[in-house]
């Protein structure tokens, strides 16, 4: 029988070459099982946080007539979240028969990898919010009239030689492109700043443990 993970804190410090005392070792055992959990708790009420919010705004984009950009965000933040269950997956397969310290280590490699993930889909995530933001104003309705539309009659009206590219002033143009650049080139910090507002705390205990256990084992 696969032994429970409260099983293998108390053990897993507690082989030939021990790490620490056994009641030190209980003591590292309950706050690995804290951090670990917490985490996972917390990973998984972000995923059903995201999911409510993109299904409300979706509604809401349809009540007030920007159905394109809800729909937009809806797609980008669902395949988010199917991706992080997937990660999520990939941490229920971590080997639990190892010792406490090792499953330690490999949370931490999963948590790395998990973060890198989602680093390299900000740098598409971001500009996709804001393309959708865009997109979603240029067609909304106005009187019979998409917005975006009605905005570049009266500009082109009022300054009839102006620089047009895709429908649009060429200056506002490169502006877009700009602002979509720097998203993407910035997304990674983005999401780490965003990352470490919500699991900063848990983030910093568990290199404070591992360091702990480290240096105690040295």
């Amino acid at each position: 029988m696969e032994k429970s993970i409260e099983e293998i804190w108390k053990e897993g410090f507690l082989e030939p070459d021990a790490l620490i005392a056994p009641k030190v070792n209980e003591l590292y055992g309950k706050k690995s099982i804290h951090i670990i959990d917490k985490f996972k708790r917390m990973f998984k009420i972000n995923l059903i946080a995201i999911v409510v919010f993109s299904i409300v705004f979706l509604g809401i984009s349809f009540i007030v007539g920007i159905p394109l950009m809800g729909a937009m965000f809806f797609v980008a933040l669902m395949v988010l979240v199917l991706i992080n269950r997937q990660l999520l997956k990939g941490l229920d397969k971590i080997d639990k028969g190892e010792n406490s310290y090792q499953y330690l280590i490999k949370f931490n490699d999963w948590i790395n990898w998990q973060v890198s993930v989602n680093r390299r889909m900000s740098t598409i995530l971001y500009p996709v919010f804001f393309i959708s933001f865009i997109i979603g104003f240029w067609f909304k309705d106005a009187e019979g009239m998409y917005l975006g539309n009605r905005l570049m009659h009266k500009i082109t009206s009022a300054n009839p030689d102006l620089s047009i590219i895709f429908g649009i002033p060429s200056v506002v143009f490169f502006i877009i492109m700009l602002i979509t650049g720097l998203l993407a080139f910035f997304g990674g910090r983005i999401y780490m700043w965003d990352v470490n507002m919500v699991y900063g705390r848990v983030f910093k205990k568990l290199k404070e443990l591992l360091n702990d256990i480290e240096s105690i084992n040295t």
